[in-house]
């Protein structure tokens, strides 16, 4: 999850604000920063810009994805947890730096909001991590995925949209087609609970936008979340969070699922229309099957990867159905998180 990315299929469905990247600037992506200068861009740009900005796009959602499969190449060295609090804390810091939110003249409820926000994103990924641990790298990313696109379906409020659930849960069909025998079932609950948490914090992250400037809230945000893991990760792997070579490839993850993402996406969405966005993000559960494959010899069978597949397809559905409600739409200026 943790994913971090701007999840712009969903705030399109919602009509909030954009959200910011989950995992560190994380899903990871782009902020408010990458909203307001996306809108400063006419969205009739010319047909080469527009590629090359498909192209940062499909580079961040592989970026992120093989992050993830970095992520769990590390598991045996610092665990899920440890990595997930090395992730954080890295992320955290970058954000601190880059952003230095300003800590004074907010309300008691903004702070409730932050830390609201930052325990959602510490579980979403948290729970992410807990997934990919047990179950193939592109079935996890497939079942997280669901949050996003039940929350984009249940307000579209258009009837062709149950179209788009009923592929959608096709796809959960044949991923457990034997009651999830194949995956593991605590693998799949994890998923499945990071994508309501991703939900979550899609809306969250559009309050946190319009309580915040810039990317302020989810600095913070992304702090809370990094005190939140410490304990688990300490408790988990101890000093080993501290071995040099250790840090250096949580560091790793860290660049692959936040940093690049981020950057590569905030100079696509100068360009590309949020509704266009939003499809290409939706390539993630096939980016995250392809990572695995590649990285961890994850093999999917032919029923799996057709379950994959349609997924993407009612992802892709959803958004286009949700923006050719009001047309298509551009980033607004908020919050900006993917997750994994």
């Amino acid at each position: 999850m943790n994913r971090a990315r701007v999840d712009a299929r969903t705030a399109d469905a919602v009509g909030a604000p954009l959200p910011e990247p989950p995992g560190g600037a994380a899903s990871t992506a782009p902020d408010a920063t990458a909203s307001s200068a996306a809108s400063a861009v006419p969205a009739g740009t010319g047909g080469g810009g527009r590629l090359t900005s498909v192209a940062l796009v499909i580079g961040g959602v592989v970026s992120l994805q093989f992050g993830a499969a970095v992520a769990v190449l590390l598991f045996p060295r610092a665990g899920a947890l440890g990595v997930v609090t090395l992730r954080l804390v890295l992320a955290a810091v970058v954000l601190l730096v880059a952003c230095r939110p300003r800590l004074r003249g907010h309300a008691r409820a903004d702070w409730l909001l932050v830390c609201v926000f930052g325990a959602a994103l510490a579980g979403m990924n948290t729970l992410f991590y807990q997934a990919i641990d047990r179950i193939p790298l592109g079935a996890a990313v497939t079942l997280e995925f669901l949050g996003p696109l039940v929350l984009s379906v249940a307000t579209s409020r258009r009837l062709v949209s149950l179209v788009w659930a009923a592929l959608a849960l096709g796809g959960v069909v044949l991923l457990g087609r034997s009651g999830f025998d194949s995956l593991d079932p605590a693998g799949a609950g994890f998923a499945l609970a990071a994508g309501a948490l991703w939900a979550s914090y899609i809306l969250l992250s559009a309050r946190t936008g319009q309580r915040f400037p810039k990317a302020d809230g989810l600095a913070l945000a992304m702090s809370v979340a990094a005190v939140l893991s410490i304990p688990l990760g300490v408790a988990s792997k101890g000093a080993a969070l501290l071995d040099p070579a250790t840090i250096g490839l949580g560091a790793a993850v860290a660049l692959m699922s936040s940093v690049l993402p981020y950057t590569l996406e905030l100079l696509a969405l100068r360009r590309l229309p949020a509704s266009g966005f939003a499809v290409l993000m939706s390539l993630e559960p096939a980016a995250g099957a392809a990572a695995g494959f590649l990285l961890l010899s994850q093999s999917l069978s032919a029923a799996e990867g057709v379950a994959i597949l349609l997924v993407v397809v009612a992802s892709v559905g959803a958004v286009r159905t949700s923006s050719s409600r009001g047309g298509p739409s551009r980033p607004t200026p908020g919050p900006a998180p993917s997750g994994e």
